[in-house]
């Protein structure tokens, strides 16, 4: 007796294509173009979850700098001086310091530096 598999593979496909939809073209409803268009998107989705966390990290450096030349100091010695005295903050908070309080992020600086 063989095995019938139109109703799994047609749930699979179906499982596919609802997953490309908004995809431009063939790549949306075309099962074999919507596989290798989805296949990729995963593969960048998952990269990506990975860079974001650097270029957020590089973003929060660059406000942090960019705070501290204003009051003169360089971001390298500001880092120093915190790890020098024990303060532990993450660039991520600092940024955010940095945009939304500068006032307490100026008396940061003059309490670190």
């Amino acid at each position: 007796m063989r095995v019938k598999t139109s109703v799994a593979s047609k749930r699979r496909k179906k499982r596919l294509l609802k997953q490309t939809k908004g995809f431009w073209g063939q790549r949306k409803n075309v099962y074999k173009r919507a596989k290798e268009t989805l296949l990729r998107a995963m593969a960048f989705s998952y990269r990506d979850r990975r860079v974001k966390k650097r270029t957020n990290r590089a973003l929060w450096i660059i406000r942090i700098n960019a705070a501290l030349r204003e009051e003169g100091v360089t971001y390298s010695k500001f880092i120093h001086s915190l790890k020098a005295k024990n303060i532990d903050l993450d660039r991520k908070v600092l940024s955010e310091l940095a945009m939304n309080n500068p006032d307490q992020f100026k008396k940061l600086i003059t309490e670190v530096v």
